[in-house]
């Protein structure tokens, strides 16, 4: 594929039809044919490597917690040992690739400079100490630390104890004990005899779950919400089902969260770096609710803020 690539780029860097395409494609080619690009490349393609049954399994709801939380220890014991043992075979990987594709040898005993930069204005680091210590460590030590971030102890334990509530399998992953102390997390919803209430309702609740035909075949918490509202069962187990709304509000609320840290980023960058609070709360409404306010069309704002102004003259 990668001299696909190269054809493609050589092929529009020689086309005279459009200039600024051909000037795109020929920075493009020299920089995929650099050492740092292949390094990277390598060094991505590795890591990928290593979390892609994660990301995947992260994909597939509810029931699949289980083994996303034995991937998550894998995981992390994969990238400690490519971070400790991994740095020679990226490098012969790397090293196996450039010349295959021709591209410039590296001694990793001089000094690194940038592509575009003099060597009297680079840094003073050795190619070994960028490659190894400023890219592959830092990389490495960056994945682990989102993997410990969003999957610390606490979160692992929430995690697993949501997974009991999954219908899948007749209700496989039931465990009375893990959503007993489920809901004691939640102190403001469940309070100490709502706890001894929920303690002989769960039982009940999986019992009359696994017997009845129409929560057989359900694939996650969302059907067994929906399934609970369609029976009335909902009233009949209102401790469990809060739990199960609680579960499903959770994934919500992180995500929103991170949408939100997300969006900061982009609202608030450089130049807008001295943005007031309320100004970028503001901001960022319209950004995350994208979906709502492109409903709304111009005359509606127009008339609004023409509503708002004539209120502000009468006072």
């Amino acid at each position: 594929m990668f001299s696909s690539i190269i054809d493609v780029l050589e092929e529009i860097t020689n086309d005279k039809l459009n200039s600024e395409q051909k000037y795109e494609a020929s920075i493009m080619l020299q920089m995929v044919q650099t050492y740092d690009f292949v390094f990277s490349l390598h060094l991505v393609m590795n890591i990928l490597g290593i979390t892609n049954e994660l990301s995947q399994v992260l994909q597939k709801g509810d029931q699949y917690i289980v083994n996303a939380m034995d991937l998550v220890k894998i995981c992390k014991k994969q990238l400690l040992m490519t971070r400790d043992n991994g740095w020679d075979s990226l490098v012969e990987e790397v090293s196996n690739f450039r010349m295959k594709f021709n591209i410039d040898v590296l001694d990793m005993n001089h000094m690194y400079c940038p592509q575009g930069k003099s060597r009297c204005k680079a840094t003073k680091l050795t190619n070994f100490h960028y490659f190894c210590v400023d890219s592959f460590n830092t990389v490495i030590d960056l994945q682990l630390q989102e993997l410990n971030s969003h999957f610390n102890e606490a979160n692992t334990e929430l995690l697993l104890c949501l997974a009991c509530l999954s219908p899948t399998n007749s209700f496989s992953a039931f465990d009375k004990g893990k959503l007993i102390h489920l809901a004691q997390l939640y102190p403001c919803d469940f309070s100490t005899m709502d706890i001894k209430v929920l303690e002989y309702q769960l039982q009940t609740y999986v019992d009359d779950m696994r017997s009845y035909v129409k929560f057989s075949g359900l694939k996650g918490m969302v059907d067994l919400s929906k399934k609970l509202v369609e029976t009335k069962k909902d009233k009949v187990y209102p401790l469990v089902y809060l739990l199960i709304k609680l579960a499903l509000t959770l994934p919500v609320a992180t995500t929103s969260v991170e949408r939100a840290f997300s969006a900061m980023n982009i609202v608030k960058y450089q130049i807008r770096n001295k943005m007031g609070d309320q100004w970028l709360n503001d901001s960022l409404i319209v950004y995350l609710e994208n979906d709502v306010f492109n409903a709304i069309d111009n005359e509606s704002i127009i008339h609004c803020f023409q509503n708002m102004k004539s209120r502000r003259g009468q006072l």
